[in-house]
Order: structure tokens, then C-alpha cells, then sequence
């Protein structure tokens, strides 16, 4: 059954965060007993790199996902899982890709390194996702476009059934970065499982993690093939048994100039027990989300994050009004760093990195939206294990920082 792996509620309580609440950090991982001990079981196992536990992850991976999923390959990280993905499906130094600027840079950086040209295009005026018409409009001018990468920014998932029309129109590839998006559901399936191929991060701050590290998920057995040749130096067939088989052969050959991307096996362990608990996690960030907006949705001085309905409620991210208040999104954030609020800002945009400005030519009145977002966003506390009495303190903590900077009319 699709996501229907159980999650140890008694446990988890176990390790909810007992500091001092002097500070609320922005980000913590929820682990437990069951992570410690499979790490533990890995260490005293004498194989602690990729092996039988991450082909096992692997396997229960796609099980979680169920029909919706395709073949499912662990990588060390959703950066090298976009590198494979986007090589599998023909993305090259001949051709381009069109993403969006508010983003980490490792969606464009993962095309960049492949030789191809990176296209961008505005989000939406009321999500930090990618405007379709925006998608269309790149398609058109540059029809050596061979994949479209949405990004499902915070969780919250694009409009991924106009994006695949779009994209299907001009015969490019959907790649889905979907590192915030596990395990956000539509009614056509999982994020990540909606266009040709998707990818997850299991970074620290995400849903479920492995420290660092990721999956990809391919439609494609041909695209998921090259993927898992190319995933460890381009060998021709798996040799993780080569040191401990009795048998084991250590002839093998080299058919394409690979890169090195597997997960090891002690990462793959965590990452099982943190699968089985995967829905209760994504639960808890659904119910301190709910109780942020519920807390929020009054105050006019603040804009509420986008929720299209399928959100794995990765970030909460407030905008600042800065026609309400008589300070900016900087100065409010750092009231709340002073009040032992642990916040972060998502995302800086492409166009304001040295990097990108000077190389791509990207200039910022081209993403006014990117741009306006960027200025004004700021990205709260929200992990499984904050206590009722954590998340009171942020509302209250946004509450009396906006109450006493409101611009009141005169």
C-alpha cells in the first residue's frame, strides 16, 4: 500500500527536544533509538558502503511511493540525483534546460555541469514556484530546451499538469526537484512521480533524512539503466559483494565516464527507519503549520505561505509587508534572532550570485516577482519534536515584534 509504512509515535515522543528554551533552532533532525541502532548494526557489519541496506532502501522506497513511483536509485545527495537524472534523459552541452531562479543554486548548477545552457523564468505571482506561462514562453524562444526542472518550493507542488502540457507540446522532459517535497500527494500521484523523472533530498532539515543524500525516481527502465551505470564511475554492473562474496569476481568493465554517487550503506540504514516513520513526521510538520497559519491568518502584516493542496510543509515562510510596518524583512528577522528565534531565508535568487550575473547575464528587473519575494521572506521554525510551548513562543514572538513596528495611520 501506497505510503503505508507505520510510525513509532511512543518512540519518537522519546526524543522530543528537551533544551533550555532560551533558543528555538530552525531546524532539527527527529531521531531516534531505531536510527542509532540501525547505524549501529551497519558499524558492526564490517560493509558500511553501499550494500545490501541501501538496496534494501531502496526497495521500500518504492514501495512507499507504490504505483505512483518508478525505478528508484539512492544517491549521495538530490544535487548528484539531478545530475543523473537530467544526463538520462539527453541533457547535454548541445542543448538547455529552464528552471527557476528561486531555488538553491544546485538545480541550475546540476545542468551547468553537464555542459548545458540554464534558461530561467518568473514564479508565480502567488507561490514561490515557477510560473507556467513563464515555462511556455522559454520553451518558445528556445526551442533547444530538453527539460524543464520545476522546483516544488517548501513542499508546496507545482502546477505540474499545466507544466507536462507544456512541456509535452514542445517534446521536452519534466525533471521534478523535489527536495522539499516528500511526501506531499496529489490526486495524480506522489511530487516527484508526476513527469519523467524526480528527485529527494534527504538532507538534515528534510521530512526524512540520511544526514546527507537523496533518491531519484525514473519512469524510464532505459533513463533508470544509464542512471545507475553513470551513479558509480560508468561500471557495467554492480560490485558493491567484490571485498566480502567468497566467490566474488573482480573483473568488470567501464562503458561510460561516470561519476561517483552512491549512498553508502550506514546513511541507507537511517534512512529505513526514518522511512517507517515518514508519514507521522510529515503529520507533525502539517500540524505546527496549521497552527502557524491559524495563529497568522488575521494579521495584515504579514502574507501567509502558498498551499496548493499538496504540501509536504517543508518550510513556513512568512512575508514581511513592509507598506504595514515601519521596518523590512531584515530588521524584522533579526528581532527575531534576538528573541532566540532561529529563522533562514528562502531563497536568495540566481541573479543576485556573482557567478550567475556575470556568466549568464541574468539581470534582476527580468524576476521582478523572485525578486520582491526575496526581499521580503522569512522562514520560521518548523520540525517534528517542537513542543506546543516552542511554537507558541514564535507566534507569540512574530506577534509582538509586528504589533510594536505596526505603521499605524495617523
Amino acid at each position: 500500500m501506497a505510503g503505508g509504512h507505520p510510525g513509532g509515535m511512543a518512540s519518537f515522543r522519546a526524543f522530543r527536544y528537551t533544551a533550555p528554551m532560551d533558543f528555538i533552532p530552525f531546524a532539527r533532525p527527529a531521531i531516534g533509538r531505531e536510527e542509532e541502532e540501525a547505524a549501529l548494526r551497519v558499524l558492526r557489519s564490517g560493509w558500511l558502503t553501499t550494500g545490501a541496506e541501501t538496496q534494501a532502501f531502496e526497495r521500500e522506497f518504492a514501495a512507499f511511493l507504490g504505483a505512483d513511483g518508478g525505478r528508484t536509485l539512492a544517491v549521495n545527495s538530490a544535487t548528484s540525483g539531478l545530475l543523473l537524472a537530467l544526463d538520462a534523459l539527453g541533457v547535454s552541452g548541445e542543448n538547455a534546460v529552464v528552471t527557476t531562479p528561486y531555488t538553491f543554486v544546485s538545480t541550475a548548477l546540476a545542468a551547468l555541469h553537464l555542459g548545458a545552457r540554464v534558461y530561467y523564468g518568473d514564479i508565480e505571482e502567488d507561490s514561490f514556484n515557477i510560473d507556467p506561462a513563464a515555462v511556455e514562453a522559454a520553451l518558445n524562444a528556445h526551442p533547444e530546451i530538453r527539460a524543464v526542472i520545476p522546483v516544488h518550493v517548501g513542499g508546496n507542488v507545482c502546477k505540474m499538469d499545466e507544466i507536462g502540457a507544456i512541456a509535452a507540446r514542445r517534446n521536452a522532459a519534466v525533471v521534478e526537484d523535489a527536495a522539499h517535497a516528500f511526501p506531499a500527494r496529489t490526486g495524480a500521484g506522489f511530487a516527484g512521480t508526476l513527469g519523467d523523472a524526480g528527485v529527494f533530498s534527504f538532507y538534515a532539515t528534510k521530512t526524512i533524512t540520511t544526514g546527507e543524500g537523496g533518491m531519484a525516481v525514473f519512469k524510464d527502465p532505459q533513463g533508470a539503466r544509464r542512471a545507475e551505470v553513470m551513479r558509480l564511475h560508468g561500471i557495467d554492473r554492480p560490485v558493491w559483494n567484490r571485498y566480502g562474496a567468497a566467490r566474488a569476481s573482480w573483473e568488470y568493465d567501464v562503458v561510460e565516464p561516470g561519476w561517483k554517487c552512491n549512498l553508502p550503506d550506514i546513511l541507507s540504514a537511517i534512512g529505513r527507519e526514518q522511512l517507517k516513520k515518514a508519514n507521522l513526521l510529515y503529520g507533525e510538520r502539517k500540524k505546527i503549520a496549521g497552527e502557524y497559519t491559524r495563529a497568522f491568518e488575521d494579521w495584515d502584516f504579514l502574507t501567509l505561505p502558498p498551499d496548493s493542496g499538496a504540501n509536504a510543509w517543508h518550510l513556513y515562510v512568512i512575508g514581511i509587508r513592509a507598506d504595514k510596518l515601519r521596518i523590512g524583512r531584515d530588521a524584522f528577522a533579526r528581532l527575531l534572532q534576538d528573541a532566540g528565534i532561529g529563522v533562514s531565508m528562502h531563497f536568495i535568487p540566481h541573479f543576485r550570485f556573482t557567478w550567475f550575473k556575470k556568466n549568464l547575464g541574468l539581470r534582476e528587473e527580468d524576476f521582478p516577482r523572485a525578486a520582491q519575494r526575496a526581499d521580503s521572506s522569512i522562514s520560521l521554525p518548523l520540525w517534528p519534536g517542537m513542543t506546543g510551548e516552542m511554537v507558541q513562543r514564535v507566534i507569540e514572538s512574530v506577534g509582538r515584534i509586528g504589533t510594536e513596528q505596526y505603521a499605524r495611520k495617523r
